[in-house]
């Protein structure tokens, strides 16, 4: 299967025949092209975004294959891959998209704000669904980039174009949020296998190093990304202070139950230092682990 580095907007372009009105960002009507693009891998190399407004094609991102449906948003950042991989040869699908290549936003407020868009980290299995007022509001926001577009070029249109993409983006991030709280119990279903993944680990692991954020995420087929955003908006707290948490919890048992040296059981639980468990472990319970063993025993 072909792949191609998505590098400019021409190359974008390109391969599905639209023009190219500015050499860094695009809005981009795919019902458009005068090419059928399937069975093809695209690196990306800009950032992109992409609703589909008619009916669902198929995407594969890693190893999995995902129904790219009406009314879904799908992002890229730069250094993602995606495989179009669709069973319908169509021409000009209904989707409509911005692309923008980093050079557009450096010197801008948006060049040190993108990183904390964490949906450009979600795999498309995580894309957002918007509901018929959303699309009216990202649709809006593409008009206001298109219309400055369509301006002469001055000393004020990077800025203006960056204003209207940060705004997009805070907008695609509160629907996040609303899509988290309206996913309330397939959410809590994955908070509760994690708690229980959580528990299994202590319980069933010699333990080697503490196990990261990720080690979970993947046991639940999601990015570290959506992940962490998922069980912090469920619990209130992040997976990594959960995981700590959890962490004290065993080595309050350990310490209870075993006579084991402190540092046997910091080593044990993937501490490479025992100070800086004892260190934790006063933070999170107000006293050291020769403090706790005995006052409890």
């Amino acid at each position: 299967m072909e792949t191609v580095t998505i590098d400019s907007l021409k190359t974008y372009n390109n391969l599905y025949g639209l023009k190219t009105s500015h050499p860094l960002i695009g809005v981009l009507d795919i019902n458009e092209s005068s090419k059928i693009v399937n069975h093809i891998t695209l690196k990306f190399e800009v950032y992109a975004l992409f609703l589909k407004n008619g009916s669902q094609c198929t995407l594969r991102y890693g190893r999995k294959s995902y129904d790219y449906q009406e009314g879904t948003i799908v992002s890229f950042a730069p250094g993602q891959v995606v495989t179009i991989d669709d069973e319908k040869q169509e021409l000009g699908p209904e989707v409509v998209g911005l692309m923008f290549h980093p050079d557009l936003i450096y010197g801008t407020p948006l060049a040190s704000k993108i990183k904390e868009f964490e949906f450009f980290s979600f795999s498309q299995t995580e894309s957002l669904h918007l509901s018929e007022k959303e699309r009216e509001k990202y649709n809006f926001y593409l008009n206001l980039i298109r219309e400055e577009l369509e301006r002469p070029i001055d000393n004020h249109t990077a800025a203006v174009l960056s204003a209207h993409i940060q705004l997009l983006l805070e907008h695609l991030d509160r629907f996040y949020d609303r899509q988290f709280i309206t996913r309330h119990k397939v959410n809590s279903d994955i908070v509760s296998q994690f708690q229980k993944n959580l528990r299994d680990y202590f319980l069933e692991n010699e333990i080697i190093a503490t196990p990261n954020v990720g080690f979970f995420a993947d046991k639940a087929s999601l990015t570290t990304g959506y992940f962490s955003n998922l069980i912090k908006k469920e619990t209130g707290m992040s997976p990594k202070d959960l995981i700590t948490l959890q962490l004290i919890d065993e080595a309050k048992r350990r310490l209870v139950a075993t006579n084991q040296d402190i540092s046997a059981i910091a080593y044990s639980l993937g501490f490479d230092y025992p100070a800086h468990f004892s260190r934790l472990f006063k933070k999170i319970t107000g006293f050291t682990p020769k403090e706790y063993r005995s006052q409890v025993n």
